[in-house]
């Protein structure tokens, strides 16, 4: 009983609800900041430095470099699927959501570049990934993509699925050589799907 009494007469602290996946989401911010200008094999001091935490924190999250890696990268894609409705009500026009929300898929592109390399050649793991980036994304940029043509008054007989392919082709080697504009060849992309189809 004593115990008891002596539990009960203890302080109760205020549990902080949610503060651990904030302080998660904000290692994950600073690490994708760092793999896009030091790439995925930054050192993790660096990332550390980045989010204000000490590395023990961040091995205590992310106990090896691919289950960080594997986490920025489905939280990049999360923040681009939910980015996707937030544009469209935000937005003068749905063109311009579309073109902001190109824009946010290009630098996730940029962000993931040397997944395959940090997941030492785990096919299985990289063909998971991938078919979860096409469920989460495709289906955001097709909403995006046919309120920008009907609002413009065109049809395209091109899907999303392509769409988004050909914007990660047109980003290869943009990580690599600084001379490289894809953010502006995939917007003038972006113009030609939009643009009346000939006739």
């Amino acid at each position: 009983m004593a115990g008891t009494q002596s539990e009960q007469s203890r302080p109760v602290r205020p549990q902080q609800v949610g503060r651990p996946r904030r302080d998660q989401q904000a290692l994950l911010d600073a690490a994708a900041a760092v793999f896009v200008t030091s790439g995925v094999d930054a050192p993790v001091r660096e990332i550390a430095v980045k989010a204000g935490v000490g590395v023990g924190t961040i091995y205590r999250h992310f106990p090896t470099r691919p289950e960080l890696v594997v986490a920025v990268y489905r939280h990049q894609v999360e923040a681009c699927a939910d980015a996707g409705p937030r544009l469209i009500a935000e937005s003068a026009t749905p063109e311009a959501a579309l073109r902001a929300w190109v824009a946010l898929f290009v630098e996730f592109l940029v962000t993931k570049h040397g997944l395959a390399g940090a997941l030492h050649g785990d096919s299985a793991g990289s063909d998971a990934l991938h078919t979860y980036f096409v469920g989460r994304l495709v289906p955001v940029c097709d909403s995006l993509l046919m309120a920008a043509l009907q609002s413009s008054g065109t049809t395209h007989p091109i899907d999303a699925y392509n769409v988004l392919k050909g914007i990660g082709n047109l980003c290869i080697g943009a990580a690599s050589d600084p001379k490289y504009d894809a953010a502006t060849l995939v917007q003038l992309l972006i113009s030609g799907l939009l643009a009346p189809v000939a006739r």
